[in-house]
C-alpha cells in the first residue's frame, strides 16, 4: 500500500470518527493486510505527503521521493506552492491552500515543476492529480494530507486498458489469459464465439475442456514449459473440434509468459488463429504440386517404348505407390493380336487381356469387378459391372469396395485415345489410405489418357511395322531358292519391334544357260519407304538380270533407277538434276548398297560387281575363309562413277557367302570385329549348308535387333562334264543336219528319247537362222541339269526378233515354232557375238511336252 502519514488522525467533521469506527468494526479482519506485489498501486505510482497547519510540508513519503525526485530532508519544511508551482500560478495556488487549511477537500490536476537541481539545472515539469483531505493534529490544529498521482502514468494505464479492451473485445484472434494453475482467467469475445457461451463462461476451464486428450496433454506441457522458462512459442499447430460440429479444425497458437508490474510471472497468454482454411488451401496446393509432379513424371517415363505391354507397365510404375496402392491395366485383345476389327464398345463385352499389375501392399491381383483375374489372362467384365459401364460410356466409374476386403476405394478409368477406347485401368487404395476424391479422379483420367495415347501409338507402330515386314517378306524369294550348279541356303532376320523395318534384301535369279545371279542389297534408312524402295530396286534387278546384262552394267542401270526414286520426274529428271545443285527440300535421296554376282555352272566362274557393299566371303575346301577383293564402288543413288567387275573361278565344293551389315555390325560390336567373327564362324564349310547358316547366326551377335539381317550362302556344285555337249559347226548348209545328228546322239546317251524329235526340230531352226542371219562359225551346246538347255552361238550382233507371220508368208515362222515347243527361249549378247537358246522340261516334270505336229498345225 501507499504510505499514509501517521499524524493524519481525524477529520474536521465530528462525525468522521464515528463513521471510521463503524467502518473499522464492519471491515473484514484481513482488509488492512499488505497487498502483495503486483497490486494496482505498483502501476499508478501513488505518493503522499502531509501539510502542517502553516501550509508547509511536514511529512514526505518514499513514493513522493520517487515521484518528485527530492529526498525527505530537503522536502520537509518547504512550501509546496513555492517549491513546485510555476510562479505564474502561485497566487491561485495560495488561495487553494488557504481553502484546504480551512478544512475543505479538494481534487484537481496541478501542473508542477521540480525544484532546480543543486548544480543549477532546471527541474523537469509535469502534471499531477492531487487529492487533498483535511486532518487535525494532536493539538487540534487543522492540517492536510495530500495524495498525488502522476497523470502521465494514468494516461499510460488508460492506453493499456484500451489496448486490453481491444484485444479482449475487438481482436479477430482468440485470446486466453491462463493463470499459473493453467486455467483460463479471462477469454475474449472471439474465443467465446468459437467455443460457445460468453467470455465469462470460460473462466476456470483448462485446455482439456477444449481439445482432445492427447492434444490437450501436449499443449498443457508446452504451456507449463513456457511458464517455467519464459521462452515464447510461436505458430504451434493444434487440432481439435468445436461444439456441435464434427469438422476437424486447425489452429495456430502463440504462447508467451505474462508478468505483473513488479516482474512476477502471473500466467500465460494464448493467442490463437484458425488456420483450417489455410491448411486446406495448403493441402490442396500440395496436392496440386504432387499431381503436377506426377504428370511430369508420367510424361517422362510413359511412352519410352513402342511396345504395348511395356507402356502399360510404365504407367503402373508411375502411379504405384505415389498415387494408389494397387493398379491393373486391361487392353482389348483385338489390339494385342493385331485384329483390325473394331471391338464391341457398345456394351463393353469385348475380350480384354490383363497386361499389367502393380501393388505396394499385395502380390495378388485384385478383381475390381468381382472375380480375380490373373496377369495375362483373357477375360470379360460382366455387363452390369462398373468397369463395363466405363468401357461403354468412356467415363470413369467408382467401383464399390468388397465387404471385408483389403481395398476401400477403386476408380475404373477407360483409356481413351483419339476418341477410341483401347482398354481400362483400375486404381485402388487400401484401407488406411485416403479415398479417391474429385481431384484424384481428374488426375486418374489424365494419366490414363496419356498412357492411352502412347499405347495407341505403339499399336499403330506395331501395325505399320507388321505391314512393312509383310511387304518386305513378300518381296523376298519365297521358300528355298534353287539354282543350277549351286546349293542355296538363306536367312532373313528383321529388326525387333522397337526399330523400324529396314531395306535389306537378297535374291537368287536363274539366268539362261544354267547360270545364276546372286544379289544382296541394303537400302539405307528404315520404315515403310525403305521397304518400298527395296521392292522397287529388287524388281529392277530382276528385270535387268533377264536382259542378261553384265554385272557392272546391271549396277550402272540400277544406280540410275535409285537416283530416280527420290525425284518426281524419275530417272531422266534425276539425270538432269545431277548436273545442277540439288535442293534437299525438293527431292529425297535414296541410297543403297548392293553386290551382284553371276555364276556359270558350266565353267564354275563367278563375276562380281559391288556398289558400296561389304565384300563377299569365299571358303575353298580345306582352306580358311577369306574376303574377296571386289572393288566396292559407290553406293547406288550417288551416280557419276563406273562399277568394276572381278571374275573368280570357284572350285568344286567352295562356299560363297553374301550378307548385309546387320550381321557383322551393331552398337556394341564394331564392323572390323564383326567381320573377323564372321570369317572365324565359317571354319567347317563341309557341314550341311542349313547347319552352316544356323551356326553363323548363333555365333554372331544377331539378336541386337538394331538392323535387318540378310544372309545368302551358296555351295558350288558345277555341272559334270558328261552333262555338257559342245560342238563347233562350220558355216555351211550341211551343218544343220550335223547339228540334228549331234543333238539326237547326245539325248539318246542321256536317256531323253522323248525329247529327241522336239530338240531336233528346234536345233534345226536355230542353226538355220544362224546360217542365214549370223556371222562366223556356229557353236552348238546342250546342257543337262534340272532342265535341258540348248544354245546356238554365232558372231553376229543382230538379236533375233519374233514376229507373227501372215497366212500368205512362206517364212517367218521359225521363232514362233521355237516359242510354241519350248518352255522358254531367248537370246543374249556375248563378248564375241550372241547366243540364242531354248529350254525344255525333262520327261516326268510338271510341264507336259508339246506335240510338234500340233504346234506346226497351229501356225496355219
Amino acid at each position: 500500500m501507499s504510505e499514509i502519514p501517521a499524524k493524519a488522525t481525524e477529520s474536521e467533521d465530528p462525525s468522521d470518527g464515528a463513521r471510521s469506527r463503524a467502518a473499522e468494526e464492519a471491515a473484514p479482519a484481513d482488509m488492512w493486510q499488505s497487498s502483495p506485489p503486483g497490486s494496482i498501486y505498483d502501476y499508478i505510482k501513488v505518493a503522499s505527503f502531509s501539510l502542517s497547519p502553516g501550509g508547509l510540508i511536514e511529512q514526505w513519503s518514499l513514493r513522493a521521493e520517487q515521484l518528485f525526485g527530492i529526498p525527505a530532508h530537503r522536502a520537509v519544511g518547504l512550501d509546496p506552492i513555492e517549491a513546485f508551482v510555476d510562479p505564474d500560478l502561485r497566487s491561485r495556488g495560495q488561495r487553494k491552500m488557504a481553502e484546504i487549511l480551512d478544512g475543505r477537500e479538494w481534487t484537481g490536476v496541478v501542473p508542477f515543476r521540480m525544484p532546480d537541481a543543486e548544480d543549477g539545472g532546471r527541474g523537469e515539469e509535469g502534471m499531477a492529480e492531487v487529492y487533498v483531505m483535511p486532518t487535525r493534529t494532536a493539538e487540534g490544529d487543522k492540517a492536510a494530507v495530500c495524495i498525488v498521482v502522476d497523470v502521465r502514468t494514468l494516461r499510460s494505464i488508460e492506453t493499456d486498458l484500451a489496448a486490453s479492451q481491444a484485444i479482449f473485445g475487438q481482436s479477430p484472434f482468440a485470446f486466453l489469459l491462463i493463470d499459473t494453475d493453467l486455467r483460463a482467467r479471462r477469454a475474449n469475445t472471439r474465443f467465446a464465439s468459437i467455443f460457445g457461451g460468453t467470455p465469462d463462461d470460460h473462466r476456470g476451464k483448462s485446455v482439456h475442456d477444449y481439445l482432445p486428450r492427447a492434444e490437450a496433454d501436449r499443449v498443457s506441457a508446452t504451456m507449463r514449459r513456457v511458464m517455467e522458462s519464459g521462452d515464447s512459442i510461436t505458430d504451434m499447430h493444434v487440432t481439435g473440434f468445436v461444439p456441435d460440429s464434427d469438422e476437424r479444425r486447425h489452429w495456430s497458437i502463440n504462447l508467451y509468459r505474462v508478468h505483473s508490474g513488479s516482474g512476477r510471472p502471473i500466467g500465460v497468454a494464448w493467442l490463437g488463429t484458425d488456420i483450417t482454411a489455410r491448411r486446406e488451401a495448403a493441402r490442396e496446393a500440395a496436392s496440386a504440386r504432387r499431381n503436377l509432379a506426377l504428370l511430369n513424371e508420367a510424361g517422362a517415363r510413359i511412352g519410352n517404348s513402342l511396345d504395348l505391354e511395356t507402356t502399360a507397365r510404365e504407367l503402373l510404375d508411375v502411379v504405384v505407390p505415389g498415387f494408389c496402392d494397387l493398379a491393373t491395366v486391361d487392353l482389348y485383345q483385338a489390339l494385342l493380336t493385331g485384329d483390325e476389327a473394331a471391338p464391341k464398345l457398345a456394351d463393353g463385352s469385348a475380350e480384354l487381356r490383363r497386361v499389367a499389375f502393380a501393388s505396394a501392399v499385395s502380390d495378388a491381383p485384385f478383381g475390381g469387378s468381382g472375380e480375380r483375374v490373373e496377369l495375362g489372362a483373357v477375360h470379360r467384365f460382366p455387363f452390369n459391372s462398373p468397369c463395363a459401364d466405363a468401357l461403354r460410356t468412356a467415363r470413369p466409374q467408382r467401383v464399390p469396395a468388397e465387404e471385408g476386403g483389403l481395398v476401400q476405394s477403386t476408380l475404373a478409368v477407360p483409356m481413351v485415345a483419339h476418341d477410341t477406347v483401347v482398354g481400362i485401368v483400375q486404381f485402388a487404395r487400401t484401407k488406411g489410405s485416403e479415398p479417391f476424391g474429385d481431384r484424384d479422379r481428374d488426375l486418374a483420367v489424365e494419366l490414363a489418357a496419356r498412357a492411352a495415347v502412347c499405347i495407341d501409338n505403339a499399336r499403330l507402330y506395331r501395325r505399320e511395322h507388321e505391314r512393312a515386314l509383310i511387304l518386305q517378306r513378300s518381296l523376298l524369294p519365297p521358300g528355298d531358292p534353287e539354282a543350277s550348279g549351286l546349293d542355296i541356303a538363306c536367312r532373313y532376320l528383321p529388326g525387333n519391334a522397337a526399330t523400324e523395318v529396314g531395306g535389306d534384301w537378297f535374291d537368287v535369279i536363274e539366268l539362261p544357260g544354267h547360270r545364276t545371279a546372286l544379289v544382296v542389297g541394303d537400302v539405307m534408312g528404315r520404315g515403310l519407304r525403305a521397304a518400298v524402295a527395296m521392292g522397287e530396286l529388287r524388281t529392277a534387278v530382276r528385270t535387268l538380270a533377264l536382259l542378261d546384262l553384265e554385272p557392272a552394267e546391271v549396277l550402272s542401270a540400277l544406280d540410275e533407277i535409285a537416283r530416280g526414286l527420290g525425284t518426281p520426274g524419275g530417272v531422266q529428271q534425276a539425270t538432269r538434276a545431277a548436273r545442277q545443285p540439288r535442293d534437299a527440300d525438293l527431292c529425297e535421296v535414296y541410297l543403297a548398297t548392293c553386290v551382284y554376282a553371276v555364276y556359270d555352272s558350266v565353267t564354275r566362274r563367278c563375276t562380281f560387281a559391288n556398289a558400296g557393299h561389304l565384300p563377299p566371303v569365299l571358303v575353298e575346301p580345306g582352306e580358311t575363309a577369306l574376303m574377296l577383293d571386289v572393288p566396292p564402288g559407290m553406293p547406288l543413288g550417288v551416280g557419276g562413277e563406273p562399277f568394276e567387275e572381278v571374275e573368280v573361278e570357284l572350285p568344286e565344293g567352295a562356299l560363297l557367302a553374301l550378307y548385309t551389315d546387320g550381321l557383322v555390325e551393331s552398337r556394341d560390336h564394331p564392323l572390323d570385329e564383326g567381320l573377323q567373327a564372321f570369317v572365324q564362324a565359317l571354319t567347317d564349310p563341309s557341314r550341311p549348308l542349313e547347319d552352316v547358316c544356323d551356326h553363323v547366326l548363333n555365333s554372331l551377335d544377331t539378336r541386337h535387333g538394331e538392323d535387318d539381317i540378310a544372309l545368302l550362302m551358296a555351295r558350288v556344285q558345277g555341272l559334270p562334264t558328261e552333262s555338257v555337249g559342245d560342238w563347233t559347226l562350220p558355216r555351211e548348209p550341211r551343218s544343220v543336219g550335223r547339228a540334228r545328228e549331234y543333238a539326237r546322239a547326245q539325248l539318246l546317251s542321256w536317256d531323253l528319247e522323248p525329247l529327241v524329235d522336239t530338240t531336233e526340230l528346234l536345233v534345226s531352226e536355230l542353226v538355220t537362222n544362224a546360217l542365214r542371219y549370223g556371222e562366223g562359225e556356229i557353236r552348238l551346246r546342250l546342257l543337262l541339269d534340272r532342265t535341258l538347255v540348248c544354245e546356238v552361238w554365232d558372231a553376229g550382233l543382230v538379236q533375233p526378233r519374233r514376229r507373227r507371220a501372215r497366212d500368205t508368208d512362206e517364212g517367218g515362222r521359225g521363232l514362233q515354232l521355237v516359242g510354241l515347243l519350248s518352255a522358254a527361249w531367248g537370246s543374249r549378247r556375248t563378248p564375241r557375238g550372241k547366243t540364242v537358246w531354248f529350254e525344255l522340261p525333262l520327261p516326268g516334270a510338271d510341264s507336259p511336252l508339246t506335240d510338234p505336229a500340233e504346234a506346226l498345225l497351229s501356225l496355219f
